[in-house]
C-alpha cells in the first residue's frame, strides 16, 4: 500500500510495528543478495507503565529506522471496485465515488488509497483494483499514538498487502499462490501471481472456533475452511482463466491443528504449512511457532518493497 505520508529512508529496510493496548509488537528485516533476512522481532508489554511505548522506542533506537504502522483488520477496508478510466491524477477522486455506497460513513471523511491488479490478456477488458478505505479520524489518532510514543512513522500498512509479502515469497513456475492465515476471531484468505495481489477475502472465523472443533473431534468447522478455500479458487479461475493456483499455504498456528493434513485429504492442489526459517534468513534466534503466528503479519510488513505493488 501506498505511503499515506513519508520521510526520508534511513536504515535499510522496514521496521513494521502496532501499538495495542497492551503490547508493541515489530519486526525487522531487510533483503541481502535478494533475500530476505528478519534482523530483529518481538513484542514488549505496556500495560502498568505509560511510558512503556517511549521506553521500547528508546531501547531500540527506532529513530535509526524506517518505521511503518501495521493496522488491525477493524481499521479499515479493503474494497474491490472496477478501474475507472480517466487520467492518474484523476483516479482517486474517481475511486471515491465509486465506494461512496460501499462504506458505512460519509466518503468525505475517508483516507484513499488504491492497489492497482494488473490484468492478463484474458482480464484487460474487465480491470479491477482494490480501494483501501479507513477514517481519517481513526488515522489521525493512529499517528497521535506513534508520535507520542516516539515512533516516527513513515507508512501506514495493511494486512492484505503484508500477507502479499510473504506469499510472494513461495511463487513458482509463473503460477499463482493462495495463503490463508487464522488469528484468533477471524482468517484472511489471499491469492498471489507475479508478486501481485489478485484476491483478498477475510473470513468471519478464527482459530477459537477450529480448536474448540478441534477438541471436540468435530470435523464440521475444518469443513468450512476447506468449503470457503474451494470457492475462493473456483471463483479466482472464473476471473482470472489465465492463472492457474499452484499451491495453497497455511500460515502459521501456534499448535497443530491438523488442518494442513485436513485440506491436503480435501483439495486437489499441492497444501503447504508454512515455515518462515524456510524462505527467510534470522540474523538472530529464530522465532518459536507460537511467535511466527502472532508477528506474521509484522514479518510481512517487514518485507516491503517499493517497487511491489502499492
Amino acid at each position: 500500500m501506498r505511503a499515506w505520508f513519508k520521510k526520508g529512508r534511513k536504515v535499510e529496510g522496514w521496521l513494521a510495528t502496532s501499538l495495542g493496548a497492551s503490547r508493541v509488537d515489530f519486526a525487522h528485516a531487510r533483503f541481502a543478495s535478494g533475500k530476505p533476512m528478519v534482523t530483529a522481532f518481538g513484542s514488549r508489554p505496556l500495560e502498568g507503565d505509560k511510558h512503556a511505548a517511549e521506553k521500547f522506542a528508546h531501547d531500540l533506537q527506532v529513530d535509526r529506522y524506517e518505521c511503518s504502522a501495521l493496522l488491525e483488520p477493524s481499521e479499515y477496508q479493503v474494497l474491490m471496485v472496477e478501474a475507472p478510466n480517466v487520467p492518474r491524477e484523476e483516479l482517486k477522486g474517481a475511486i471515491r465515488w465509486k465506494i461512496k455506497d460501499m462504506v458505512d460513513y460519509h466518503v468525505d471523511d475517508a483516507t484513499l488509497d488504491v492497489l492497482d491488479i494488473p490484468p492478463t490478456d484474458a482480464t484487460a477488458r474487465n480491470h479491477m483494483m482494490y480501494a483501501v478505505a479507513a477514517r481519517n479520524e481513526l488515522l489521525q489518532g493512529r499517528i497521535r499514538e506513534f508520535e507520542e510514543a516516539q515512533i516516527p512513522i513513515s507508512v501506514i500498512d495493511i494486512r492484505e498487502t503484508a500477507q502479499r509479502n510473504l506469499a510472494a515469497l513461495y511463487e513458482i513456475d509463473d503460477r499463482g499462490v493462495a495463503l490463508v492465515y487464522f488469528a484468533e476471531a477471524w482468517g484472511l484468505l489471499t491469492i498471489n501471481y507475479r508478486r501481485e495481489l489478485y484476491l483478498a477475502r477475510r473470513l468471519d472465523f478464527g482459530l477459537t472456533h477450529l480448536d474448540a472443533a478441534t477438541k471436540l473431534h468435530d470435523d464440521g468447522p475444518l469443513e468450512r475452511v476447506v468449503v470457503e478455500i474451494q470457492r475462493t479458487l473456483d471463483h479466482f479461475e472464473r476471473q482470472y482463466r489465465g492463472i492457474a493456483v499452484a499451491r495453497v499455504l497455511l500460515a502459521p498456528t501456534p499448535s497443530d491443528l491438523g488442518l494442513a493434513d485436513f485440506l491436503r485429504t480435501r483439495l486437489g492442489i499441492e497444501v503447504r504449512a508454512v515455515e518462515l526459517g524456510e524462505t527467510v534468513s534470522f540474523d538472530v534466534p529464530p522465532p518459536d511457532r507460537e511467535t511466527q503466528w502472532r508477528l506474521f503479519h509484522h514479518f510481512g510488513a517487514a518485507l516491503r518493497q517499493e517497487a511491489v505493488g502499492l
